[in-house]
């Protein structure tokens, strides 16, 4: 048995020693984001960390991907994860460190960018946790895998990575774990949920086929514009009529696209929608439904065949993130030891996306759980609270996380948590001699 010689106190100690490099790092990355797919100045950035720290360190894994491992003995293998993309937007907190970059988006347009989902937080608290691990290596065994993913924001970065052979060319993790902050609890908490905590997602693309016409004589045309609108009117009953109430499903309609002048009735329309569910079973009757719907309205304005709407969905898909519950019920109870169990909240399921899923989703499954972070300024949300005022979510461009109470909580509760992994689920052992 692992004499566990680092302790909760042991570990504040250690945190606040390196915090002044922890918020140095985060403020760097902040001022300096990247897009999806982007990623190459950051990603050094996160391999020369790892490095400094004494991690073998592999770049360039499905894109901008970086893999840190240290080999500790014979004992399980975690991965811990972190996503490193910004977002396509511009950063409104007026903060002295805010992001002013822009950059040529991948559909070559100029943009800005900002961490408005606070992936810098992530980075910041992952590198704090390669530290404390590699520190503390007296107190666990086993092999740890730190990963910097790529293009979370756009659902590529970890199907990129899993097809450039991530669990083929390093060892087979047992055990996946990551964080995700949140603006609604306040910074120096964390939030957890067994089971589902984040939707399957689908973006689709519906192209409705019309026949154009002055806008003078709609009766000498079909207007696809019009047609849309019906479908878009009708998709609506997928999920109050198709889908069972007991099973979250969310269909939206993001974007229309026809037509170029007031007079013209154009030929075709695009749609853009994203679907949302927790199981294959209702995605596929999402798909179905919105296919059938488009082509039955599509008949009834007098289209012929050869004037189906079409169809593209965007490959690969974001599975649902479903977390382990006997993983996150050892997560909470290490949470509740060693933070306090006033610190520690149950939250609900969302229907946001993250591709964290696919690392426990492969042909060996795995458990896996993620937890948030609490990140907000506890007297803001207070007072929000009290006084009705909105709080800036994720994705806002007045999203601005509270660094040190987050940055410190979020190090302390992952490399505690990976700390026990490590040290008490002796698993497979025995298979892999």
């Amino acid at each position: 048995m692992v004499q566990f010689t680092a302790t909760a106190q042991t570990v504040d100690a250690f945190i606040e020693k390196i915090y002044p490099e922890l918020e140095r790092l985060y403020k760097h990355l902040h001022q300096n984001p990247e897009l999806s797919l982007q990623e190459k100045e950051t990603s050094a950035r996160i391999a020369k960390e790892l490095r400094s720290l004494g991690y073998e360190v592999t770049e360039g894994i499905g894109g901008y991907g970086v893999v840190g491992v240290i080999k500790n003995g014979a004992g399980p293998t975690l991965l811990i994860r972190t996503d490193m993309d910004a977002l396509p937007m511009e950063e409104k907190t007026g903060l002295p460190y805010a992001s002013t970059k822009k950059a040529i988006s991948n559909d070559g347009k100029e943009t800005y960018v900002a961490h408005s989902c606070g992936h810098d937080i992530h980075m910041s608290v992952f590198i704090g946790t390669a530290k404390v691990m590699a520190e503390n290596k007296s107190s666990w065994r086993g092999t740890l895998l730190m990963v910097g993913q790529p293009a979370e924001e756009n659902g590529m970065g970890a199907w990129n990575m899993m097809n450039d052979g991530l669990y083929q060319r390093f060892p087979h993790p047992d055990y996946a774990i990551a964080l995700h902050d949140d603006p609604f609890l306040p910074a120096g908490t964390v939030g957890f949920k067994s089971g589902p905590l984040m939707a399957g997602v689908d973006m689709m693309n519906v192209t409705v086929y019309g026949e154009g016409a002055h806008g003078a004589a709609p009766h000498t045309g079909i207007d696809p514009i019009v047609l849309s609108a019906q479908m878009i009117q009708a998709y609506q009953t997928i999920v109050s009529r198709r889908i069972a109430p007991t099973e979250p499903a969310v269909v939206t309609v993001g974007s229309i696209h026809g037509g170029t002048v007031h007079n013209i009735i154009p030929d075709e329309v695009t749609m853009q929608l994203t679907l949302r569910s927790y199981s294959s079973e209702v995605r596929e009757e999402m798909i179905s439904s919105v296919k059938r719907i488009s082509e039955n309205l599509a008949r009834s304005a007098g289209l012929p065949e050869s004037k189906m709407p079409t169809y593209w969905i965007r490959e690969p898909h974001t599975p649902a993130l479903i977390n382990d519950f006997q993983l996150t019920e050892q997560m909470v109870k290490v949470f509740k030891a060693n933070l306090g169990e006033e610190k520690v909240v149950e939250v609900k399921a969302q229907m946001i996306g993250e591709d964290f899923s696919r690392f426990g989703m492969q042909d060996k499954k795995i458990p896996i759980t993620m937890f948030y972070l609490g990140a907000n300024d506890p007297t803001f949300l207070k007072k929000a609270k009290e006084e009705g005022l909105e709080i800036p979510g994720l994705h806002s461009p007045y999203f601005a996380p509270l660094p040190e109470p987050t940055i410190k909580t979020g190090v302390k509760a992952m490399s505690i948590f990976a700390m026990d992994i490590l040290r008490n689920n002796e698993i497979m052992i025995q298979e892999k001699k």
